[in-house]
């Protein structure tokens, strides 16, 4: 009898997590208040709040999970100030550490729309205009990049994960026996080897590790004097290894490096793949989009001719994260790479014109509607928005190598695409010899510490030919030439603080 009661009492079921209509209008109508002030306040506020994470924890206070709720009003408020507080913001105009782009405030709109309607993107069934606009998204960033519209692609995470899904695609496709089924041992099996210059991102390591080919197994290439793989060394080494047994499967063209922005010269890559009967995978996660430029490098636009191509529209194409993007020449390769047909799965559309299971196409089953932010900012701007915000950031990162290059406490070093390195050599000081160099690596490294922490400005680093950079890169509708012009300024004076406390003997 209590059972039934206590059954009897859910006719009419009231949710703690529920809100009435009212009740969300009000507490949006709040949020979208603050989230518009601290957009207009972003240019006054510091980049970056400069708190380690002893600091940070405490302003979280209770650790444990709390036994009973509390007003959702209450709770938006409190994570606002959090948020807003003890954030590093990477929507300031001053933000040019790692290829995170300032976000379009459409997408951040849209990515509520996305979240309310919460649609499951792995069946079409789950999600039907969810599922087109993500093809109709997908065919219109191959458009804009100048890849074949009828490939086949679908929404990830990020870099990581849009090349973890070429880098599958090309183990299917040419691993000459039944690699899903009888996995990288199967009896007779030859050893795979990828290749990748010694430029690529690490995700080319997480992919070896995690998909069972082991890091020992990648063939690292040198670069040129531009940083670009080395065509003649790629040759060589797919030739000794066949020569050895090997079975080379696929060779890795970056469209962007992550440190420099070097551009392989994908157009040979190409041919040597063609030659080989390799698989050609384009990283560019940051540069793919500047191939829309009507005057992108030749070697850029090649990309078209890669088996497959990653791209970040959470980097050069500012949607908010997370939003990476694989695209493959052969759609039906994507499906042979990961579709499987559980019973508890029934998604099969009796139409001249099924929809697409996305989940047959990709690592993930449930997935988010990643789609619409990147769908909304195409519709907004356009091809031809893109093409001015991205050569905008260009010619800013240009601007800045040009004044490193003219300022006497500033060695200009790369500049490709919107990344700029450069470090700080106090005056006075005789560079090139081991202590000298050793000293410069050393002040720059703390350098971009204080940097960082002062909140005035956010760059990174990377190494050049041993030297340590300072690294900036522009993927940031915000920022004006009066930000960079503002950067020399910091960078000396608190470079000439650490130079003085700093400075060792010898060298004075």
């Amino acid at each position: 009898m209590e059972r039934e009661l206590r059954i009897d009492s859910l006719r009419s079921r009231v949710s703690p997590l529920e809100m009435t209509p009212e009740e969300f209008r009000e507490l949006g109508i709040q949020a979208v208040e603050r989230i518009a002030t601290y957009l207009g306040s972003l240019p006054e506020q510091r980049v970056n709040p400069g708190e380690g994470p002893a600091q940070v924890r405490k302003h979280l206070g209770q650790t444990s999970l709390p036994e009973l709720g509390a007003a959702p009003g209450g709770l938006l408020e409190q994570a606002a100030d959090l948020l807003f507080d003890h954030s590093l913001f990477n929507g300031h105009p001053r933000f040019w550490g790692y290829i995170t782009s300032s976000a379009a405030p459409i997408g951040a709109l849209g990515d509520l729309l996305a979240a309310a309607v919460n649609p499951n993107v792995g069946g079409w069934d789950l999600s039907p205009i969810a599922s087109e606009i993500e093809a109709q998204t997908v065919r219109w960033i191959a458009d804009l990049i100048g890849y074949p519209t009828d490939c086949g692609g679908l929404l990830v995470s990020g870099g990581n994960m849009a090349n973890f899904v070429g880098f599958l695609a090309a183990r299917k496709a040419k691993v000459p026996w039944n690699v899903r089924e009888l996995g990288l041992r199967a009896e007779g099996s030859r050893q795979l080897r990828v290749y990748a210059s010694s430029e690529t991102h690490t995700w080319i390591q997480k992919a070896a590790d995690q998909f069972g080919l082991g890091t020992q197994l990648i063939r690292w290439i040198p670069v040129d004097s531009e940083r670009r793989i080395d065509t003649q060394a790629l040759t060589q080494q797919i030739r000794e290894d066949k020569e050895s047994g090997d079975l080379p499967f696929m060779v890795v063209g970056n469209a962007g490096t992550v440190s420099t922005g070097a551009i392989d010269p994908l157009a040979e890559l190409h041919s040597i793949c063609t030659e080989h009967d390799l698989w050609l995978h384009a990283d560019g996660a940051y540069g793919a989009a500047a191939a829309t430029l009507q005057d992108a490098p030749d070697d850029l636009k090649a990309l078209s001719l890669a088996d497959s191509v990653a791209i970040d529209p959470h980097k050069w194409l500012y949607a908010p994260l997370e939003a990476g993007c694989a695209l493959v020449r052969d759609p039906m390769i994507l499906r042979d790479t990961f579709s499987y047909h559980p019973a508890y799965y029934s998604f099969e559309q009796e139409s001249e014109q099924p929809g697409l299971n996305y989940y047959e196409y990709g690592p993930q089953n449930s997935r988010g509607f990643r789609a619409l932010k990147v769908w909304l900012g195409l519709r907004q701007v356009g091809r031809e928005g893109y093409r001015k915000m991205i050569s905008d950031d260009i010619r800013l990162a240009k601007a800045l190598f040009e004044i490193a290059r003219a300022h006497p406490e500033l060695e200009a070093l790369t500049l490709s695409l919107s990344i700029c390195t450069f470090r700080y050599v106090p005056a006075g000081l005789e560079t090139g010899t081991e202590t000298a160099e050793a000293y410069l690596n050393e002040l720059n490294t703390e350098l971009l510490a204080r940097v960082q922490r002062s909140g005035e400005a956010y760059l990174s680093n990377a190494v050049i030919g041993g030297k340590y950079a300072l690294r900036a890169c522009v993927v940031n509708f915000r920022t004006s030439l009066e930000d960079i012009e503002a950067l020399p300024k910091i960078l000396t004076r608190i470079g000439r603080e650490v130079d003085d406390e700093r400075r060792p003997a010898e060298l004075v």
